[in-house]
């Protein structure tokens, strides 16, 4: 069967509280946060100790790390900044097995100055693309040197967003150090959003054996053209976990959105009957009805 997870930065506690509270609604994985109140993890601040306090903390509770999030613009227009971002993941997929697992998740990063999830004429050119490539094949031997693999994100927004897009930059960077995290309310935009099963199918008839991780939220058309975010509870929340969709499509959590779930999980099932599934953009209040809905899914799907 499938696994249930969430990611922890749902849960602005410090480390054990966030554990214990995750752990009683029944979860049994987490995409791990590199955030909490009472634990440095920042740049430069993961040692062997603390990576250990964190990975037996969620064992204790009976919750496996299956991923950690790194979210970060890979391609900023600023190379220092980028150099910063990079050199950041590179820390991060250096000591995720010592957190207990070795996928590391990132989206492709834009060339917006303005914005993490805009889109940039830049994006759509070869030289974007080139430039994104020769970062995720670094990120991806820098996986594999370590026992990692690194886990590329789709965006629409982002070098990578497209199905087609996805596809051409496995095919050019072959490497067992890279792997995909799927979410299919990614691939979404206004002109596509119509033809969702086409779209599913496509992902998965083209990208299934690339995939170890799965997310699920929803995707639907958006009341206005803003980049959206939500007040989740946390003054020092992630500007990756307040996020709601820009322009003409919102992502909010499971059931709340178009998504074709049945299809959705039936695909995935396929060739990863047993893969963790991620829940996320939620605010902690609503994780309750957000996982049950995602569980009555996969029991009338035989999941």
């Amino acid at each position: 069967m499938m696994q249930t997870g969430i990611f922890t930065g749902y849960f602005p506690y410090g480390l054990e509280e966030t554990a214990k509270r995750i752990r009683s609604h029944g979860f049994n994985t987490v995409q791990l946060d590199l955030h909490f109140k009472d634990i440095d993890l920042s740049h430069g601040q993961i040692t062997a100790d603390k990576a250990k306090r964190v990975r037996d903390t969620f064992r204790d509770n009976d919750l496996p790390i299956s991923c950690i999030s790194g979210y970060t613009n890979i391609i900023h227009p600023d190379e220092d900044h980028r150099k910063q971002n990079v050199e950041r993941l590179k820390e991060i997929i250096r000591n995720a097995r010592l957190f207990g697992t070795p996928y590391v998740i990132s989206e492709t990063g834009t060339f917006n100055t303005e914005s993490e999830w805009m889109s940039d004429p830049k994006n759509r050119t070869e030289e974007g693309f080139e430039t994104c490539r020769k970062v995720i094949a670094e990120l991806a031997q820098e996986a594999y040197d370590h026992g990692s693999m690194f886990l590329l994100e789709t965006y629409v927004n982002n070098v990578v967003g497209s199905v087609e897009e996805t596809v051409r930059m496995f095919a050019q960077v072959d490497h067992p150090g890279l792997g995909l995290l799927m979410d299919p309310t990614n691939y979404f935009e206004d002109h596509n959003i119509d033809h969702m099963d086409k779209v599913l199918n496509q992902v998965f008839d083209t990208l299934a054996d690339k995939i170890k991780i799965a997310h699920a939220k929803d995707v639907a058309r958006a009341q206005d053209s803003s980049e959206k975010h939500a007040d989740i509870g946390d003054d020092d929340a992630l500007a990756s976990h307040t996020f709601r969709g820009v322009g003409a499509i919102a992502l909010d959590a499971p059931g709340m959105g178009v998504l074709n779930y049945d299809l959705y999980l039936r695909r995935l099932s396929e060739k990863h009957p047993n893969i963790p599934i991620i829940i996320e953009h939620l605010d902690e209040a609503d994780v309750p009805r957000s996982k049950k809905f995602l569980e009555d899914k996969m029991r009338a799907n035989g999941l």
